[in-house]
């Protein structure tokens, strides 16, 4: 699907989620140019690396031109200016008030452009100018609360993005309605106006956690867990299996699936809030349970029983695993210094390997379309 082509996208931001936002606008054919400085993206030099190029630089940044300019300087400024006039869409990820001081701002763009901020806390509100990582956004945000371990310890989501991502998606469809209501404008015949777009880890972490925050909300106090004994458990063999469970009677074809009955049949065992009470009871007798056979073993009696369950993969296991390879969802991408690497299909929009741009590869080009 190409339904952005011939839309001119101004990327000044850096790191992962405005960038993100703007890969996925590449991905639906729009013409990208990613602003970079002198030192380029600071994501060039993360991860594994090769020179000026690095796996979490192309990851958000495939499809893109990429030109240098020094916004510090009078020149680049000026590049930075005649670029913004053609812009249908710009983003930036400044902290806020350092766009405004180098001219990233709505302003320098089209009467109808679509100008997205993207900050760690947005742009107005006492932590607005406040640093802010994936790590920080979710410890503000209480995902790191309730993301315990079965070893009661709270924890971020490993080395996985989470909040860095779904911003990146908040934005992408932000840029998208405001799109979409402009398209709205000119079929009514009238001319579309600017639109300005703040969005920030902070608020997208609060929308992924919506549930969460609305039941502690309405309550006033913590919950208790809602479906125990769900989670990871560790065979024999040193691996972890996954166990979900929605319903009550799937608790007792658990008990048999474990060859323990007796579990099922105990008073402080019969229901979801009970189990909840008496979990420091319950979750020691099961993990011993767990120890006595494989990890894949007791995935395949879960399986077989229809029960929600699997084996606790990595990355590389999923590449391997045979429905994955059915269905192509990773596709092979030949990336210029780094070699070719597989990507995952992008949700809906199916299958996309384009390369990411060396470090300011475009900037001859872009300049000479804007006659400099």
């Amino acid at each position: 699907m190409q339904p952005y082509k011939g839309l001119f996208v101004l990327d000044a931001s850096q790191g992962i989620a405005g960038p993100y936002c703007a890969t996925l606008l590449a991905s639906c054919g729009a013409d990208v140019v990613k602003v970079e400085p002198p030192a380029g993206d600071w994501s060039r030099g993360l991860s594994t690396r090769e020179g000026t190029q690095s796996v979490m630089h192309v990851t958000f940044n495939r499809g893109k031109r990429s030109i240098m300019l020094d916004l510090q300087e009078e020149k680049g400024r000026a590049a930075f200016a005649a670029l913004a006039a053609r812009a249908d869409v710009m983003l930036e990820a400044f902290r806020p008030g350092v766009a405004k001081r180098i001219g990233v701002v709505p302003e320098a763009g089209k009467p109808d452009v679509v100008f997205l901020s993207i900050s760690g806390f947005g742009q107005e509100g006492p932590n607005s100018e406040r640093p802010c990582t994936d790590s920080v956004a979710q410890a503000f945000s209480g995902m790191v609360a309730l993301n315990q371990g079965m070893d009661g310890v709270p924890h971020r989501t490993g080395q996985v993005m989470m909040v860095d991502m779904v911003t990146g998606i908040s934005a992408f469809a932000a840029v998208q309605a405001a799109l979409a209501e402009q398209a709205l404008d000119r079929h009514a015949g009238a001319s579309p106006k600017r639109r300005v777009l703040d969005v920030s880890l902070m608020q997208a972490a609060a929308a992924l956690m919506g549930f969460n925050i609305a039941e502690q909300g309405l309550l006033g106090r913590v919950p208790p867990l809602a479906n125990v004994p769900a989670g990871t458990y560790q065979g024999s063999d040193g691996r972890w299996v996954m166990v979900a469970l929605l319903r009550d009677p799937e608790f007792i074809t658990m008990c048999e699936i474990l060859e323990r009955p007796e579990l099922a049949r105990d008073p402080r065992f019969t229901s979801f809030p009970a189990r909840a009470e008496h979990r420091e009871a319950l979750l020691p007798t099961l993990r011993e349970t767990f120890a006595t056979r494989t990890a894949a073993d007791w995935a395949a009696r879960f399986k077989a029983a229809r029960m929600l369950c699997d084996l606790v993969n990595t990355p590389l296991d999923w590449l391997a695993d045979p429905h994955v390879q059915a269905v192509g969802a990773a596709v092979p991408l030949a990336q210029p210094g780094l070699g070719t690497m597989p990507f995952p299909k992008l949700p809906g929009l199916g299958p996309w390997s384009v390369p990411a741009p060396a470090l300011g590869e475009h900037t001859d080009a872009v300049l000479a379309e804007l006659g400099l």
